[in-house]
């Protein structure tokens, strides 16, 4: 007997990449600002345009892209998480075919210009590039929507109260303990919320952006001891969801951004070169290899034998 060997598409998604967007919100004199980049992606109930050519269920994604712009001007946008379930819940309710909409969202970040005074400007905005933010919604249908957001680009640098010692010392090993170290990282950020029916998307973006920043930098006078990337970690997702318990689960990434400080002791005729004396310490930077420090802190119910 020959087996007949069967093909089945199991996962599948379409859409428009790339959309891009400045809100403009007026209310009065005040302008208020927020420019987007969306990711539409549909799946369907059936295959058939992919095993048979049929388009007769596509939204094109073109009809997708105009979506976004029409919904925009329609209702606005108060925050990427909110936008992104307008649109997941508009294509899951309109297209009854489509069984799950995954929507993705990077806002692009800008401030309002201050003057001389301090004072922030009604209708004038700098880029400030120190991070970007991002949403994701996925609605299936019939189930409830999963809302994460996310940081991507946050660097930071501290120059002192950092450290990395006691680590294994086998036959391996090189790098000797470093009980002072200059600490500088790219932060990416993602969590996922158990309930959005209360949750202020905004001041929770701020909440865990300050919190990693606490961690890291510590009071402005003194700073904060840092003995791991792994600990900073840790004492970050846990303050989150201390602080917020509308946030199930909080991943980090951190990876080691080097600044070595630069050999002098070749410059022998410069003796003063290698005096801890100076204006200073110089440090070169090394892109690769480095460290790379991930982790996930997430919420675990505790069930009383009693």
């Amino acid at each position: 007997m020959v087996a007949t060997e069967m093909f089945k598409i199991v996962e599948s998604a379409y859409g428009k990449t790339g959309v891009k967007m400045l809100h403009v919100s007026k209310e009065g004199s005040v302008h208020t600002i927020r420019e987007l980049e969306v990711v539409t992606l549909l799946t369907l109930n059936n295959t058939k345009d992919y095993e048979t050519g049929d388009n007769s269920d596509i939204i094109a994604t073109d009809s997708q892209k105009n979506t976004v712009y029409v919904l925009a001007k329609q209702y606005g946008v108060s925050t990427p998480e909110e936008f992104g379930l307008l649109l997941a819940t508009h294509f899951v309710s309109k297209y009854p075919w489509v069984v799950k909409a995954k929507i993705q969202i990077t806002a692009h970040p800008w401030e309002r210009i201050q003057d001389k005074n301090g004072r922030e400007h009604n209708h004038a905005f700098v880029s400030s590039p120190t991070m970007v933010r991002v949403a994701e919604v996925n609605l299936t249908r019939g189930s409830i929507p999963i809302v994460s957001s996310g940081i991507r680009n946050l660097r930071v640098l501290k120059t002192t109260q950092s450290a990395f010692v006691n680590f294994v010392n086998d036959e391996f090993r090189t790098l000797p303990d470093a009980k002072d170290r200059l600490f500088s990282t790219i932060v990416t950020a993602d969590w996922v919320y158990n309930n959005i029916r209360s949750v202020n998307f905004d001041e929770a973006f701020k909440i865990v952006r300050d919190s990693i920043l606490e961690v890291f930098a510590g009071p402005a006078d003194t700073g904060i001891f840092s003995p791991s990337v792994q600990n900073s970690q840790y004492l970050t997702q846990k303050q989150v969801l201390e602080k917020i318990p509308q946030i199930e689960s909080v991943s980090l990434e951190m990876p080691n951004v080097h600044y070595f400080g630069f050999d002098f002791s070749k410059f022998k005729r410069m003796p003063e070169l290698s005096s801890s004396e100076g204006s200073g310490d110089v440090y070169h930077h090394v892109d690769k290899p480095s460290g790379h420090i991930t982790s996930t802190l997430s919420r675990q119910s505790l069930v009383s034998k009693l």
